[in-house]
């Protein structure tokens, strides 16, 4: 994986180079490679994965009278596919990278080729006889893509930091972006980027840079169709079409792992691919992460019924692995809050970031490429608010019914410009409305198709912004077999009583698993990304806060009551914040997170 970024339209000199370089080398460490004409710039930083010779980028094609050169961050999962319809057509390749694939994919069929691939992206594509600049991100948003039009050129990077870095370029904090932060975040709506002018490119779309303006369109999303494959037909094109995903996203010149928690997802993805490695004679290597003094604190819950340490060594005897095991203390993520807040450009899942941040620069000591089974749960129906009937019901986004409560925190003066209930619910209303769902469907599945929706859009992007940004800043890059576009395709249109196979927490999974894994994982009941139960962590952050609220000079004080806050971090919330784990010390971690970016990140609030 790598960065990109581009400067168009605008002042682009040694200087403006070499702060976006700085900003870009976590991402890739191996390589950095600019093009410059009269109007654009475009930069990549490589983290050399496949091809270390024949990837190096900006890369240039001449084809029919028009240059193209691509900056490109990703991986394709059918470059072999595609380079043999290609060569079919006269193209010649040089090496075996799939940056060359994709690039003379796009001189052939243009915005078309979008339609082809199978992989996760985000490119840009130069055309320098025609001015034009063409930008993609892939189908599910797994990698990012951020743009500002900014005093009438444009700016493009992987990462908000990147455009942050560009001489005067403001880093502003509205009105709509406080209630973004408070009302919705750790999430954010798509294509919006927090900060005023920033922007994110949405999942399954692409646009285009022309005569000084640009234009955005959609070229996929998860579209509804009559499903007409019997249970065991579906289960065997389930089984199929997991297993080659995970397959094809082994492809790798350096050495790769996976993650293992001890769960359905990840213990899946890693038996395929030792499978696949015993059969060149290696050994998988997998990584699992756990907290010190989780065996004497975990309680048991409706959430989280046990700890993963026992499943995790079931697994590794199975697959006869390489483990590697890490284990984290309540002051390491203590002191990884300012790290991944820097890593997100935003604030983040508190201590589930700051887990995972910790977790990827150990494993990033053994491998540079390593596989995790996020996003099952989105698309196989595995979350509690999928099989609650109750909480499936109720409008609003399940994983943060806390609107009200939230809204109680903001300060007098957001108060009076944010009518919190009708900004989130028209979000929410809006996801309804554009999703795809067949006229005659019953109202069960109408509901489920709507809840994918929800959760593909919004919850699942959080998880991926996570995983790329805590993975990245430590140059170890992350593959998500889950997040192949026809698993997502298939599934949406499969009913809902398959997925939910013997009432069962992704049935359909385990039931096209089966024989892939031993009986006490296969029908383990779901347990979510682990976090520390340990009272020293809520303490450091109690302390932390407490510290804060004696400052009268936080900038947190125009956007939240200081009295309010103070109830919070001295009780015990009854209500997650987001999703199924942030409950008071990470919310009190949240909190912390949005008073280092502001102060970090030199954030003008404009409130008014």
């Amino acid at each position: 994986m790598c960065a990109i970024a581009g400067i168009l339209n605008l002042k682009a000199n040694l200087d403006t180079i070499t702060r976006f370089q700085n900003t870009m080398t976590r991402r890739g460490p191996d390589d950095f490679g600019v093009f410059s004409d009269r109007t654009t710039t475009l930069l990549h930083a490589r983290l050399t994965v496949i091809d270390p010779v024949g990837g190096k980028q900006p890369m240039h094609l001449e084809y029919n009278q028009e240059r193209y050169t691509l900056v490109y961050n990703g991986e394709l999962y059918n470059t072999e596919e595609l380079r043999a319809e290609l060569s079919k057509l006269g193209h010649r390749f040089s090496g075996h990278s799939d940056t060359e694939v994709l690039l003379h994919a796009y001189a052939q069929w243009g915005r078309e080729c979008l339609d082809k691939l199978n992989g996760i992206f985000a490119f840009a594509v130069w055309e320098q006889q025609k001015g034009r600049l063409f930008l993609a991100r892939d189908r599910i948003g797994v990698k990012p893509l951020f743009y500002s039009l900014y005093q009438g050129g444009l700016l493009f990077a992987s990462e908000i930091k990147t455009i942050l870095s560009y001489p005067g370029f403001p880093a502003i904090l509205d009105t709509t972006g406080a209630a973004e932060l408070i009302l919705i975040g750790p999430g954010r709506t798509p294509g919006c980027g927090v900060l005023k002018g920033i922007q994110e490119l949405e999942p399954g779309c692409c646009g285009v840079w022309e005569n000084g303006s640009f234009h955005w369109e959609r070229y996929w999303k998860l579209t509804d169709a009559p499903h007409q494959d019997s249970f065991d037909d579906t289960v065997e094109k389930v089984r199929y079409l997991v297993t080659d995903a995970i397959k094809r996203q082994m492809v790798s010149d350096v050495p790769i792992g996976t993650f293992l928690s001890g769960g359905l997802d990840s213990s899946l993805i890693s038996s395929v691919c030792a499978s696949e490695l015993a059969k060149q004679g290696k050994q998988l290597s997998t990584f699992s992460v756990d907290y010190e003094n989780n065996r004497k604190y975990f309680v048991p819950g409706k959430f989280q019924p046990n700890t993963d340490a026992d499943f995790i060594g079931i697994m590794e005897s199975y697959l006869k692995c390489k483990p590697h095991r890490i284990e984290l203390t309540a002051q390491q993520l203590y002191d990884a809050l300012e790290e991944s807040t820097m890593a997100r450009d935003l604030p983040g899942m508190a201590d589930v970031d700051f887990s995972l941040l910790l977790f990827c620069k150990e494993i990033r000591k053994d491998v540079t490429v390593a596989l995790s089974g996020e996003c099952a749960d989105e698309i196989f129906g595995g979350y509690p608010w999928y099989r609650d009937p109750e909480i499936r019901e109720q409008a609003g986004f399940p994983w943060a019914q806390s609107t009200k409560e939230r809204a109680s925190l903001l300060s007098a003066n957001l108060t009076a410009q944010i009518r919190a209930q009708d900004y989130v619910m028209s979000k929410y209303q809006q996801t309804l409305d554009e999703s795809d769902i067949l006229p005659e469907t019953s109202a069960l599945e109408r509901r489920m198709k709507q809840m994918v929706n929800l959760n593909f859009r919004w919850f699942m992007q959080t998880l991926l912004d996570r995983k790329d940004r805590m993975s990245m800043y430590s140059s170890l890059e992350v593959r998500v077999p889950f997040c192949d576009w026809r698993i997502a395709e298939y599934l949406y249109r499969v009913p809902w009583e398959m997925k939910d196979y013997n009432g069962y927490e992704k049935g359909l999974l385990r039931k096209a698993a089966t024989g892939l894994l031993p009986d006490q994982i296969l029908w383990r009941k779901k347990s979510p990304y682990p976090k520390t139960y340990d009272p020293q962590y809520l303490n450091l952050m109690r302390d932390r806060m407490n510290r804060l609220l004696k400052d009268s000079s936080s900038p947190l004080w125009e956007l939240l009551q200081r009295s309010k806050v103070s109830e919070l971090a001295a009780g015990d919330m009854p209500w997650p914040w987001y999703g199924q784990l942030m409950k008071t010390p990470q919310t009190i971690a949240y909190l912390l997170q949005i008073d280092f970016w502001i102060r970090h990140y030199g954030v003008d609030l404009q409130l008014a």
